[in-house]
């Protein structure tokens, strides 16, 4: 607790500092204290200690006492809170025109400070294939994100897996497992789905196995960037929050474009003497973007904004894990997480959350442990046929993004469809019944083929962005979704987890026929909060808007550094990957920053 307040009172003396100023110019200027952007501006002030960092963010610093973020198993509880933008996406035509809600942290720490505290790794032919897409295999692929991703974590325990060991976030494997749980491996194995324990974070996800959580060990805590990497930080580093930014600024004429500083709500300017960053993630950087004047003419010139540099890839290639549940009411003997999400002020609660606060083992304890990957053929080869079909009949042939997702389709080492076991009720179309113990088997989808967009309202420019994932727009993702959801009821099906329960309440067991479950994906299908691509890295003429060195086209000093650069969407959880983009993005601006000071002192 006491590394919280010390976050807490760092930040505050840096806003005060900031604020004192009369003319303020700083060599780094960081728009979002998110995931991705506290770890880039902390390793900044520690590999140019004589460089003067800014780091802006619209949401608050949470108190050190903020239990909806610090308490591993109200993980979710900050959704729809303060610390959420509250995003919703526009009325979507193939779910019944629901709208669905994009859960965004707005806080210092970002969305890994609200998430589900899930902690793993695509398989490595993913992130080869963004050295791929991009022409520069040697700057990004498999070797150098790992790399990357270790160096952001520190890991307690031993598995033979791949970890780092000295990184600021703090991982390790949960210390309650519900009994419920312990069904889970056996079953899959049953089904043919190999145990892939102490091997899914190597490149290899394909299995089934228990995964470690980002939780630190001393204090039993959710560890995230505010509390893992900023404490790290020199006095170079200040941070602001609460504080908004409009947009960049550029050089008048400048081609390309230089950024020369931000503009905030308040119409305060702020200079950087070298480079601005946007780490406000796959929602908010493509719009900061087009407030710049950088994005689609058209759009630009509706909302009133001069187009500085047209780039038609800005705000596309929007992609989402999206998810269904089945959920099982298990019967009396076994116990469930569920009194402490709906009964959270009884006396069972009470006394599980009196256990944590006193540093012992506790039900508050307890994050997602359960998962398994699989590819399509473990499903089923008639599925795996039927998938591959539809996934190459209804898409875009001239997409480099498509045509990636068709390769990872044919590739058996990488995962199509993810399915965690959760200890509790996880409905999707009925609420909770209010007694007894559940368990859920989530299925998400891994590569869906819908791509949608994210952009400024051109009727009210600053106002909430037009989220429009385009869910299900693509069949694809319909038939997936139901195979996912039937391969889950034969997983509930099978001994040992068919011993278990004794009710499915979802779908329930009218879901029979093909046109059952093809209407019930529309209804129930829900997202797991994973945006990526939407300033991806790719080449201009693919829809890119970054380069290799995660520059934006048409700009010499205007990076972006979240997950909204990745161009296909990975095949695991996205907060490791905003780790590693972090890190090869600090390493690469500390070089070049090197570079051109011995090039200065040579020239002399």
């Amino acid at each position: 607790m006491l590394l919280n307040l010390w976050v807490t009172a760092f930040v505050s003396a840096a806003s005060a500092a900031s604020a004192a100023a009369s003319e303020e110019s700083f060599d780094y200027i960081i728009v979002g204290g998110g995931t991705a952007g506290l770890a880039l501006a902390t390793r900044l002030s520690t590999g140019l200690p004589d460089a003067q960092i800014l780091v802006l963010e619209a949401g608050p610093a949470a108190p050190f006492d903020e239990l909806r973020i610090t308490v591993p198993g109200m993980r979710g509880s900050g959704l729809g809170s303060m610390y959420d933008w509250n995003f919703t996406t526009t009325a979507q035509p193939h779910l019944g025109n629901r709208t669905i809600d994009v859960n965004r942290g707005k806080v210092l720490g970002g969305s890994a400070a609200l998430n589900y505290l899930c902690y793993d790794r695509a398989a490595a032919a993913e992130y080869d294939a963004w050295g791929v897409l991009i022409n520069d295999t040697k700057r990004w692929n498999w070797d150098v994100v790992i790399t990357a991703m270790l160096k952001s974590e520190n890991f307690t325990g031993e598995d033979g897996d791949r970890h780092g060991r000295a990184g600021p976030i703090r991982t390790t494997y949960n210390r309650i497992i519900p009994e419920a749980l312990h069904t889970w491996k056996p079953t899959l194995n049953r089904l043919g789905v190999p145990t892939n324990d102490g091997g899914s974070l190597g490149g290899k996800p394909v299995g089934v196995m228990y995964q470690p959580t980002n939780i630190d060990v001393a204090r039993w805590t959710r560890s995230n960037s505010a509390t893992g990497y900023l404490p790290l930080a020199g006095a170079n580093l200040q941070v602001r929050t609460s504080t908004r930014v409009a947009n960049v600024e550029f050089a008048a004429g400048s081609k390309p474009l230089r950024a020369t500083g931000v503009v905030l709500d308040s119409g305060t300017r702020i200079a950087a003497r070298r480079q601005v960053v946007l780490s406000a993630g796959s929602i908010q950087s493509p719009g900061l973007l087009e407030l710049s004047g950088i994005g689609q003419a058209n759009l630009l010139k509706a909302a009133g904004i001069n187009t500085l540099k047209e780039l038609a890839g800005v705000g596309e290639n929007y992609q989402d894990h999206i998810r269904m549940s089945n959920v099982y009411r298990l019967k009396t003997n076994f116990s469930s997480f569920d009194p402490m999400i709906y009964e959270s002020g009884g006396a069972y609660a009470s006394e599980q959350m009196r256990l944590w606060l006193e540093g012992k083992a506790s039900w508050y304890d307890y994050t997602s442990s359960a998962y398994s990957f699989v590819n399509w053929g473990q499903v089923g080869n008639s599925s795996e046929a039927a998938l591959l079909h539809l996934a190459g009949s209804d898409t875009r042939h001239d997409s480099v993004v498509d045509g990636k997702k068709l390769d990872f389709l044919r590739n058996p080492s990488v995962p199509q469809l993810e399915i965690i076991m959760e200890s509790n009720f996880v409905g999707a179309t009925t609420a909770y019944p209010g007694n007894g113990s559940f368990a859920t088997l989530i299925t998400s989808v891994m590569h869906p083929m819908s791509r949608g967009s994210v952009h400024i309202n051109a009727a009210d420019p600053r106002g909430a962005p037009v989220i429009d994932p385009r869910y299900l727009s693509h069949e694809y993702d319909v038939q997936a979704l139901v195979e996912g959801a039937k391969f889950a009821r034969k997983i509930a099906a099978t001994k040992p987890m068919a011993d278990i329960w004794d009710a499915e309440v979802e779908p329930g067991t009218d879901i029979q026929t093909e046109a059952q479950w093809r209407e019930y994906a529309h209804k129930a299908m829900g997202s797991f909060f994973h945006p990526v691509g939407t300033c991806a890295m790719l080449p201009e003429s693919d829809g890119g808007v970054v380069g290799a060195d995660l520059v934006v086209y048409g700009t010499e000093n205007l990076r972006i550094v979240d997950c909204s650069v990745i161009p296909v969407i990975l095949s695991a959880h996205i907060q490791t990957a905003a780790y590693g983009i972090a890190e090869i993005a600090a390493k690469e601006i500390i070089e070049d920053a090197k570079r051109a000071a011995r090039k200065k002192l040579e020239s002399r």
